[in-house]
């Protein structure tokens, strides 16, 4: 689909050309049980704009708000002689501030300082904000963020990314648009979409924060180039009762796939340290021989080769392609490996095997995931096997766990520790079967 021709200052869709199609939309209630909300923004302004509101509403049941803007917004007057990117981009991060303690006093306020217009360059840093912002518990986060679909580049970057990050912590993702307002039509919606009604409290709050945004929907001065951004026409698709959202379907994070296809050996392992840490890994094993063994995770195949010479039978999974590919290159010549592509938890392999390996692999799953894995590696487990578990104790940039985490989750279950091995670096468990 090509990508939408408007422009701020040319008329575009009427308000009420969308009253009788948005009234007709089934009403979304936020979650009780999610007690946190994120709202992302490619600029200041796109939050209160799409979710201002929603924001109010939620403050006031008490949830924690959280703003998160990508850019500051400095390139929303490119010609203007009154205000340099610098100085605008000041002023916007002062609205942002002023329009979020309009909605919802004392919530957490981040500009990332991104390129306004470039946004869709950085999308890996939104990732990595966001999801520090969100953290461990997503299965409290209501996440907000624009429309993936909404015609502006910046937008669709932030949603994006926002669709990652709700898929890395478990966030509930609710799309809003923009500019959709303004190029699209009543049919242009997906199924799905919804509106959340506005009290008039959270209406009025709502006009008060978009009115401290001041350089938007104000000229800067009277010259030339300093024109006001947001027109009454626009505004008023943000004036009406109800703020809608739209439930997309999930992204398909291909981050490490993408790390296998930039780089064949991405991770080094025949660095010392990965040499070592492999046999430290095999050196763990309570039994010199396996009948049956399942690696979780196996990238390209490096620890596979060293499994495989412990056990009669290995399957090794991974969720990337390009990964499964070069794991089956490096094992070719060993014939009792399968080497499939599987994502797990939601294609765990049949069947008990005597060795479940999950090794640096834990801490890219969700939470919600790595609870699931838990259960699905030890129920897998025949009466004597045993769960091998190896993971960088560091924490990985975008995503919500690292190793401790990752090992305390398995170690919950009370399955018994027969080995315990921790460096500075890695942490390694072997555990057997709870009884």
């Amino acid at each position: 689909m090509s990508a939408p021709d408007f422009r701020h200052d040319r008329a575009g869709t009427p308000a009420t050309d969308w009253d009788a199609a948005v009234a007709a939309l089934p009403e979304l209630a936020l979650p009780a049980a999610r007690r946190r909300v994120v709202v992302a923004g490619a600029h200041p302004d796109d939050e209160t704009l799409g979710a201002g509101g929603t924001v109010h509403a939620a403050a006031r049941a008490g949830r924690q708000v959280h703003v998160v803007s990508a850019t500051a917004g400095e390139g929303s007057h490119p010609r203007s002689p009154t205000h340099p990117p610098g100085v605008l981009a000041s002023v916007r991060r002062d609205e942002l501030r002023a329009a979020t303690t309009a909605l919802a006093p004392g919530a957490d306020v981040r500009c990332l300082g991104l390129p306004d217009g470039d946004v869709a360059a950085h999308e890996e840093e939104v990732v990595a904000a966001l999801v520090d912002v969100i953290g461990t518990a997503g299965s409290d986060v209501v996440l907000c963020a624009p429309w993936r679909g909404d015609g502006h580049p910046d937008h669709e970057a932030v949603g994006r990314a926002a669709a990652v990050a709700a898929s890395r912590t478990d966030a509930l993702l609710l799309e809003y648009p923009v500019w959709a307002w303004h190029w699209g039509d009543p049919a242009t919606f997906p199924p799905g979409t919804s509106r959340v009604a506005l009290g008039p409290a959270d209406l009025d709050a709502k006009r008060t924060a978009v009115s401290r945004h001041a350089s938007q929907v104000a000229p800067l001065s009277p010259a030339p180039g300093d024109e006001v951004m947001l027109g009454p026409d626009l505004l008023a698709h943000f004036a009406r009762p109800a703020e809608v959202f739209l439930r997309v379907p999930p992204v398909d994070d291909d981050a490490l796939d993408r790390v296998h296809r930039d780089d064949p050996d991405p991770w080094q392992v025949d660095s010392p340290y990965e040499r070592r840490k492999r046999a430290v890994t095999l050196a763990s094993l309570p039994r010199e021989r396996y009948a049956d063994a399942l690696e979780v995770g196996c990238s390209v195949g490096a620890l596979a080769v060293d499994l495989a010479a412990r056990c009669d039978r290995l399957l090794a999974v991974d969720a990337s392609e390009s990964a499964v590919a070069l794991a089956r290159r490096r094992t070719a010549d060993v014939a009792h490996l399968d080497v499939r592509r599987a994502r797990v938890p939601s294609q765990w392999p049949d069947g008990h095997r005597d060795l479940v390996c999950i090794s640096e692999v834990g801490y890219f799953l969700s939470p919600r995931g790595l609870a699931e894995v838990v259960d699905l590696a030890l129920g897998s487990l025949t009466a004597d096997g045993h769960l091998l578990l190896c993971h960088w104790r560091h924490q990985p940039v975008g995503w919500p766990l690292a190793g401790p985490a990752v090992h305390d989750a398995f170690l919950a279950s009370g399955a018994p520790v027969l080995v315990e091995h921790q460096e500075p670096d890695f942490l390694l468990h072997v555990l057997g079967r709870p009884t």
